[in-house]
């Protein structure tokens, strides 16, 4: 239960399956249109149902700093109404139709999605492109979802126990670049932005050629490419230059250390190691060695922190999967009566282990046969395929990337879970917070 609570907390996916070939791979068809949007079709008769989504390239890194939180309340904003849709009712042609939908936004992009009944193909595609081409960014939808915004990041970051925890990480991993804001931004920005500010938001990256749509699961090609032209097509493209910022974060050369109080029992220590960006050898690696490190039971740090020494009650490692170069987290959570130093230097010592010695065949094995379940897992839906299709071509250009994750990760050795661990998991590479509870 402690540990779900903590995962929940802090990190707020089979060859028989139709539309996969017998080796695997996903089968699908892409294009452009003259707008420049990106179309991804990927036919699953398995189940009379589809997805239809809408990825963004738009996430928390593309605001400026005096503006942050502009992606999540687009988020938010995008249900409000369109210019043929009643505020408010945007959900409710989903429902009728005995579908569900929802949103969500990182750093890096934002992610729409209908899922519907496949005779309902022309209503989702309706629906996305109502909100690329007549959101209403008005000023009664904006002072409704100001207050709607606000509200969550009390309830779900200032107010919540450990809700602090990532955005006083990230703001202090980086010094420079946009990842050092979270996707909620910052409150006074919210509240004080103007009408004009959120209209040349959605004017610059809520447009076709900013976007990837995704159709899923039970159609028909031809009409579905049809209906893609009929709804998307007349959308004009942007001209200008879309924002992509090109900071770069300086190299760290010293620990960072700090530490936060709250309003919480446990204290926590934090630890963020700089790694590579998705994509690259190195992030793959880095991604091997924290499932070596916390995941399940067996994992070195669970086993000998929680299960053995039972100086911790959870232990977490995990990379943040960021376009840019991002972190990865390890996270401890003391016994009572251990003192926080002890479980630091402990954290540390399983590291070094890593550092010093290759691990085994046996645990590389395990690994590479956790990592094939789980990638064979992610595609096991409609609704995660069309996000894995979405992604591959938002980060990389390049959908088959998607079928080729697996390979990316077999073909990281034992040297290089080695090699990383020496490279990038190291003191001055890194923030440690321990995050303590307030004197009472």
């Amino acid at each position: 239960m402690i540990r779900k609570l903590f995962l929940s907390l802090l990190f707020a996916s089979i060859f028989a399956i139709g539309g996969i070939a017998q080796t695997g791979k996903i089968v699908f068809d892409e294009y452009d249109l003259d707008n420049g949007l990106h179309v991804i079709l990927q036919q699953d008769h398995t189940t009379p149902n589809i997805v239809v989504s809408v990825m963004y390239h738009v996430g928390s890194k593309n605001e400026q700093p005096e503006l942050t939180g502009f992606a999540h309340f687009f988020e938010h904003l995008m249900f409000e109404g369109t210019e043929n849709i009643p505020r408010h009712q945007y959900d409710k042609y989903v429902s009728r139709a005995g579908g569900s939908l929802n949103a969500n936004t990182s750093s890096d992009r934002t992610y729409y999605f209908e899922m519907l009944p496949s005779n309902q193909l022309a209503l989702g595609l309706w629906l996305e492109s109502e909100r690329m081409m007549h959101a209403k960014v008005e000023d009664i939808g904006i002072k409704t979802q100001k207050g709607v915004v606000i509200q969550e990041k009390k309830q779900s970051y200032d107010n919540k126990p450990y809700g602090k925890i990532l955005p006083e990480t990230m703001a202090h991993a980086y010094t420079k670049h946009p990842y050092r804001w979270i996707p909620i931004g910052n409150e006074e920005h919210i509240r004080n932005a103007k009408t004009e500010d959120f209209v040349k938001f959605y004017k610059e990256f809520y447009v076709p050629n900013n976007a990837v749509l995704t159709i899923c699961g039970d159609f028909k090609k031809d009409e579905a490419k049809k209906l893609v032209s009929d709804y998307f097509a007349a959308i004009p493209k942007r001209t200008e230059e879309i924002y992509r910022p090109n900071i770069v974060e300086p190299k760290k050369t010293a620990e960072v250390r700090d530490t936060v109080y709250d309003n919480i029992q446990l204290p926590a220590i934090i630890q963020a190691y700089h790694i590579p960006a998705m994509g690259t050898k190195d992030y793959y690696a880095a991604s091997m060695l924290a499932k070596l490190m916390s995941d399940g039971k067996s994992s070195r740090l669970y086993k000998s922190l929680v299960s053995e020494k039972q100086m911790a009650i959870e232990m977490v490692a995990m990379p943040m999967p960021n376009e840019d170069p991002g972190l990865a987290l390890a996270l401890g959570v003391p016994n009572m009566g251990v003192d926080t130093k002890a479980l630091e230097d402990e954290m540390n010592n399983e590291f070094s282990k890593v550092q010093e010695e290759l691990i085994s065949e046996k645990e590389y094995q395990k690994l590479r046969n956790k990592i094939e379940n789980e990638l064979v897992n992610s595609n096991a839906t409609i609704a995660k395929r069309s996000e894995n299709l979405a992604t591959a071509y938002t980060y990389y250009k390049d959908t088959q990337r998607v079928n080729e994750e697996l390979n990316n990760y077999f073909a990281v050795s034992r040297e290089d879970i080695q090699k990383v661990a020496k490279k990038y998991f190291v003191p001055e590479n890194r923030v440690v917070l321990y995050y303590l509870p307030k004197a009472k």
